[in-house]
């Protein structure tokens, strides 16, 4: 049997709790409402989760630009495609929806790639924030309160987007 794991940190944008397995992170979520999914059990840690926190406190602080921290992914083949496209990402770069369904050899399939995008269990460490329009703008966002966490997530790392 796998252990689970479980700790939460304060963000600009809200509590955040990290989730995870004996090896690897394996969920980030930004509190919606003032609410997370796991409020009501205790915290228990592991290294992996307590590097995790440190590193993402180190990013909000501007003092990280990436992440090295392992991660699992538990998605369809597409998704996986997708959020390896994702991780592909430095701090700064942006891509649009459709140049992200080029990559993954899907042209034409920006719907389908949004989708992914949203499904993506490990925000900011696989950068889903740094996804925009063709056009340069903003069209949604799962996490957190949505477009004002990613708002705050692009303006963190200065990447510039269209009104």
């Amino acid at each position: 049997m796998t252990n689970v794991y479980l700790t939460r940190l304060d963000s600009p944008i809200g509590r955040i709790e990290l989730v995870g397995d004996d090896d690897a992170l394996t969920g980030v979520t930004i509190e919606r409402d003032g609410a997370l999914p796991h409020d009501g059990e205790p915290e228990r840690s592991n290294a992996v989760l307590d590097d995790a926190r440190s590193q993402l406190l180190e990013y909000f602080a501007g003092a990280r630009t990436d992440f090295d921290v392992p991660v699992r992914l538990s998605g369809t083949a597409f998704q996986q495609a997708v959020w390896a496209e994702l991780e592909r990402l430095q701090w700064g770069e942006a891509i649009s929806y459709g140049a992200l369904a080029t990559a993954v050899g899907k042209p034409g399939s920006a719907r389908a790639i949004g989708g992914a995008v949203g499904a993506n269990p490990v925000p900011i460490i696989v950068g889903c924030h740094r996804v925009l329009a063709s056009d340069g703008r903003i069209t949604g966002y799962s996490g957190g309160d949505g477009i004002p966490t990613k708002l705050w997530l692009l303006g963190h790392e200065r990447i510039g987007f269209a009104a």
